[in-house]
């Protein structure tokens, strides 16, 4: 969970005692420290130890049992003590929407029929950091106790306690909570959250897994000296931006969400690209870190201006305004070229390496950068028309994007492990260098072992090869209980792959055996072991919750389901894939091309209803068939 001034990571279960427990890793990302690297910020972890002692009549209670942990806009655990369940409490922690703070708060109610003393023991603790590490001094860290002392509760009477754990610079003041307001405030601001683009299918799973998504993907977003930052979280990646996490995943779907923070955040994270654009076509870095005060390009160019391109063109376009898409296109533009510059003799685009950083090989040409330069063409072509570019350059990104998709064909299309798919790389390529070899070495690094990364085609709308790569990426080989395996036979796997395979596999109108691995996924992830939302990767990061794997999620149905794909500043494209059991489906309260509407799905027979409203008021209408696209201008 995370707030504009810190981010916290709970780990919580029930010990063999049947207590509660939970650790809190709290990290303040705008309270840094030297050499102020990505990781170099203040973090702390807090465990049951940072609790006060509770008194129930002057004794410690016995007989905790924990009825219930619910999440939403905060972890909330509700439970008894004593043999007659006469003492209930209600515990919940969440972080402060605008505060360094973050909130443990224990409501205690006497539920029997005589008075009882409650006391809550003190149990400060303080840290003070040395000021010569702090790139703003020293920092001052502490858990306070709020509520603390001796007091009777009558019989229906409630008392509260809450342990509040909160950052600030040295010399200034301590941080003042209101604990009913913070809880108010989180609390709306989730529920801003939820009301804006509301996924209704006749699946229960799916809508509330694409509800939390929504809320991991937008409250991952912070205050820093830069302006808005949306970040990755997860215990490290903080005050910063990725041309992949955010340029290319999340920031088209904040275009569709309407949230005004989250579209603020995107919109200045190509600000902060385009700080990086140069004469020299020399390639903008792929992190900008520490608030914007540095930057990381620790694996050269990955592709990074196809990532940036792809992500800036869909946002411009779904975003709808004139003036954000003439801002972006000097850095659309910028990016094609550099990616132009790039191509190769065979006519695909070279790249250092991939998103993966060579973590896993992708030889000096890989399909994902290529498929990204691609779809990125063709968006900037639709764009460019609508801004009133010349002909001539809308004519020219077309022909360019169609000789790419035909270069993609020729140097990636293969058969690879019996499947006629695509090889992610050229064999004839090194498939790894030998410093990375000597940094990773969990995988088989040749080009003829099936790869994950082959779903990209699909996302992209190039379908030449789709039967044999949707049969490679659902077989043995790739397809896991966690999603796909990066490589066959590897035991890594990377969740924005199975995102973006089960996205294009909608696309591709494989409908039921996208929803039938789509709604495994989902469970695992909503309810299984590791909740509530998608994850990074394993066994790198212990599937860390970064915030982006949910924006892809959420483009699963928005891109994928609904088909839908941006035309113009007013304009798109739906392909529905209504799955054969559904009668209906909707997203209620899209923000995009410049206007808010629902867009409904319904089946009449053989074909498709598409409807599109405003405030409730039908105004488009269509009747498609079942597999078929209708341009939709607003």
């Amino acid at each position: 969970m995370s707030g504009s001034q810190l981010s916290v990571i709970v780990t919580y279960g029930i010990d063999p005692a049947g207590h509660f427990t939970a650790s809190r890793e709290v990290i303040w990302p705008m309270l840094r420290f030297q050499p102020n690297r990505t990781r170099d910020h203040l973090a702390l972890t807090f465990g049951e130890d940072a609790a006060p002692r509770l008194f129930i009549n002057r004794a410690r209670p016995g007989g905790e049992a924990i009825a219930r942990v619910h999440l939403k806009d905060m972890i909330e655990v509700d439970g008894t003590y004593g043999s007659g369940q006469e003492i209930a409490f209600q515990r919940t922690i969440f972080p402060s929407v605008d505060q360094p703070v973050v909130i443990d708060r224990t409501v205690i109610t006497n539920r029997s029929d005589h008075a009882v003393v409650i006391e809550v023991e003190d149990n400060a603790r303080r840290v003070t950091t040395n000021p010569a590490r702090g790139v703003y001094g020293g920092y001052v860290a502490t858990a306070e106790i709020a509520g603390v002392g001796e007091r009777a509760l009558a019989p229906g009477q409630s008392t509260t306690f809450a342990v509040v754990l909160s950052a600030r610079r040295a010399g200034q003041p301590a941080v003042t909570v209101d604990l009913a307001a913070a809880a108010r405030a989180r609390q709306a601001r989730v529920q801003r959250v939820l009301d804006e683009m509301r996924l209704e299918t006749p699946d229960a799973v799916l809508n509330t897994a694409f509800a939390f998504a929504k809320i991991r993907a937008t409250e991952s977003i912070y205050a820093t000296r830069g302006g808005l930052m949306p970040s990755p979280g997860g215990g490290s990646y903080y005050a910063a931006i990725w041309a992949n996490d955010q340029a290319e995943y999340a920031n088209p779907f904040f275009a569709m969400l309407g949230d005004p923070t989250a579209r603020e955040a995107a919109l200045n994270a190509y600000r902060q690209f385009a700080r990086f654009m140069n004469p020299a076509f020399r390639p903008i870095p792929s992190s900008i870190i520490s608030e914007g005060a540095g930057v990381w390009q620790g694996a050269g160019d990955r592709g990074d201006m196809a990532m940036i391109a792809y992500g800036a063109s869909r946002f411009a376009l779904a975003r709808g305004d004139r003036a954000i898409a003439q801002e972006l296109w000097p850095l659309i533009t910028w990016c094609l070229e550099y990616c132009r510059r790039q191509v190769n003799a065979d006519g695909v685009v070279a790249s250092d390496c991939d998103e993966l950083e060579n973590r896993f090989p992708s030889g000096r040409a890989n399909l994902c950068t290529s498929s990204l330069y691609y779809d990125a063409l063709t968006s900037a072509a639709l764009l460019g028309g609508d801004l009133g570019e010349p002909v001539a350059s809308a004519d020219d990104y077309r022909a360019r994007a169609t000789a790419v998709r035909a270069a993609i064909e020729r140097y990636f299309g293969a058969t690879v492990e019996g499947f006629a798919t695509y090889r992610y790389f050229d064999k004839a390529v090194p498939s790894v260098s030998p410093v990375a070899l000597a940094r990773h070495r969990h995988y088989a690094g040749e080009p003829d072992h099936l790869r994950a990364w082959i779903c990209i085609p699909l996302v992209v709308g190039i379908c030449d090869r789709a039967p044999a790569t949707i049969d490679a990426l659902f077989s043995p080989r790739l397809w896991t209980a966690d999603g796909l395996a990066t490589e066959a036979g590897r035991p890594a796997f990377w969740d924005r792959s199975t995102l973006y395979a089960l996205r294009g596999v909608f696309a591709a109108g494989e409908t039921q055996r996208a929803l039938d691995h789509l709604v495994d996924y989902s469970n695992r992830r909503l309810l299984g072991e590791h909740v509530p939302y998608p994850v990074e990767a394993y066994p790198e990061g212990n599937q860390r919750h970064l915030s982006a794997e949910s924006a892809l999620y959420c483009r699963i149905y928005t891109e994928g389901m609904f088909g839908l794909r941006p035309t113009g500043l007013r304009s798109f494209v739906l392909t529905p894939r209504l799955p054969p059991a559904w009668s209906a489906m909707a997203l209620r309260t899209v923000h995009a091309f410049g206007n808010t509407f629902d867009l409904s799905i319904t089946r009449t027979g053989r074909q498709l209803r598409v409807e599109v409203s405003r405030a409730g008021q039908p105004a488009i209408t269509r009747t498609i068939n079942d597999g078929d696209s209708t341009a939709i201008r607003l």
